[in-house]
């Protein structure tokens, strides 16, 4: 393994590391529902990076049944959330100030 291919390993890792800091941040301090499900989404998308990083790394195709199965999964997961999600202001005592 050559000097620049390990650079480019080695900057793939920071990206994704940088990107899954940066969602967790993200997801713990969303101002509502839909922001955290976007970072959920987000954080999927990340795995899934890290998956094909090492897919292309490793050059073992064996973990590329996971990638497909995460992607299902966050899939109906958000379609879910998204259908049946309740609007984050029902309930909350400023809904019963005229």
């Amino acid at each position: 393994m050559n000097i620049i291919s390990l650079v480019l390993w080695s900057l793939a890792i920071i990206a994704l590391t940088a990107a899954l800091f940066a969602t967790m941040i993200r997801l713990v301090g969303g101002p509502n529902t839909l922001d955290r499900l976007i970072s959920l989404d987000a954080l999927v998308a990340v795995a899934q990076g890290g998956i094909g990083v090492y897919i292309a790394w490793s050059k073992d195709t064996t973990p590329a049944a996971a990638l497909v199965a995460l992607a299902l999964v966050a899939f109906l997961g958000s379609v879910s959330v998204a259908r049946f999600r309740v609007n984050d202001t029902v309930g909350s005592p400023e809904e019963a100030l005229p």
